[in-house]
């Protein structure tokens, strides 16, 4: 899942792309790097962000669908929102594949009604806390535990609305101390409970910069190894990323470490 950052201030300043020419160019360069689907946000929810306006989030997205959906018809498409109205639109107008949900419904009550209604994969993030407050002061007492036993009933609520087709996301660095990020990651096969599919966005975060002491323009290394212990944890399905033709080759070499030499 590559990531194309429709924003003037994700924690990334690589990743962003505005005009039509940059969107396409990222886009192009995802897909033939060797990217399944293309994620696509207009709000960044890096800690400590400040929220957009609905019609600005709005605007952005109409603006570069566009774009996108002209030169590229039938790819795979994620929006990355957490607004219901949103998706709703966007779903109409531009046939958008996959819902990545950073609140997994807790910023928009009506959420997972509309999941239920569009029927359209969705993506299940933990979050502890908004991206304005939530790297404040994370707090748990077994926080695999404690994820583990919110996926159960956030699933158990959109089950109960008859969405079956859902895909688990830890949340790295979305409430979450340094600790906490290793000990999910560490941990990911306890997941397996939940016979459903697990989704990884680690790329470039501040578990990498921090731990190694490198900015976000210097993680490209530490994410290619947090990619590939996630891997070989057996239980991830999706990796988010800003670096696609990287992250491919990590896949490579995990699918050969478990004999499936003819996956690629």
């Amino acid at each position: 899942m590559g990531i194309v950052n429709i924003t003037p201030d994700s924690f990334f300043a690589q990743s962003r792309v505005t005009s039509g020419k940059e969107i396409l160019n990222r886009c192009e360069k995802m897909l033939s790097d060797g990217a399944d689907i293309l994620d696509i946000g207009a709000c960044s929810t890096r800690p400590g962000a400040d929220p957009v306006s609905f019609e600005e989030e709005y605007r952005r997205l109409s603006e570069a669908l566009k774009v996108i959906r002209h030169e590229y018809p039938r790819v795979l498409l994620s929006l990355d929102t957490y607004r219901s109205e949103i998706v709703r639109r966007m779903t109409d107008e531009f046939g958008i594949g996959i819902i990545n949900d950073i609140s997994g419904g807790s910023l928009d009550p009506d959420m997972f009604s509309v999941v239920a209604e569009l029927q359209v994969p969705y993506v299940l993030m933990h979050m502890q806390g908004t991206p304005k407050t939530m790297q404040a002061s994370p707090c748990y007492d077994d926080v695999v535990g404690e994820v583990s036993l919110w996926f159960a009933r956030k699933t158990a609520e959109l089950h109960a609305l008859g969405v079956s087709d859902i895909i688990l996301d830890p949340g790295f660095g979305f409430g979450k101390s340094l600790e906490h990020n290793y000990t999910l990651l560490a941990h990911l096969n306890d997941f397996s409970i939940h016979d459903l599919p697990v989704l990884v966005g680690v790329s470039r975060k501040s578990m990498i910069q921090k731990l190694l002491g490198v900015t976000a323009d210097q993680a490209l290394n530490g994410t290619s190894a947090v990619h590939m212990a996630a891997l070989l944890s057996g239980r991830v399905n999706f990796l988010r990323v800003h670096d696609v033709k990287e992250a491919v080759e990590c896949i490579k070499i995990a699918e050969a470490l478990k004999g499936n030499y003819s996956e690629f």
